[in-house]
């Protein structure tokens, strides 16, 4: 089954303008019809969710454009996409722990103020 780029849109939950520029910067690239419009499969979908997720996830664009590139050269490419998830795995581990850090602070002082109430 075949989408149009308005169908798709929808369907992803992602504006036609920013299909559109996706596949200005690589990350997409969707089949064209006999009038050449562009026209979205399920892998394009499948794709998409990937794509969302990794941003999400607060992968830069760059990088999910090289994963991207990797990924269409195949599985010669997995030990790269690997390291480039890895990487991204670290940046948000490293963000869980400043986080955990700030939440650890409020709880805290929380406390402190629940214990002065209590006097």
């Amino acid at each position: 089954m075949v989408y149009s780029i308005g169908e798709f849109s929808k369907m992803v939950g992602i504006s036609i303008d920013t299909l559109r520029y996706y596949e200005k910067e690589g990350l997409i690239t969707p089949a064209r019809d006999a009038a050449d419009r562009r026209v979205y499969s399920e892998a394009d979908r499948h794709w998409v969710t990937v794509i969302k997720r990794l941003k999400l996830a607060g992968m830069p664009i760059r990088e999910i454009q090289q994963y991207t590139q990797l990924r269409s050269q195949g599985d010669d490419t997995i030990d790269q996409r690997l390291a480039l998830l890895l990487k991204q795995q670290e940046r948000l581990l490293a963000k869980r722990q400043e986080l955990d850090g700030h939440i650890a602070f409020l709880e805290n002082k929380i406390q402190t103020y629940r214990h002065l109430q209590q006097k």
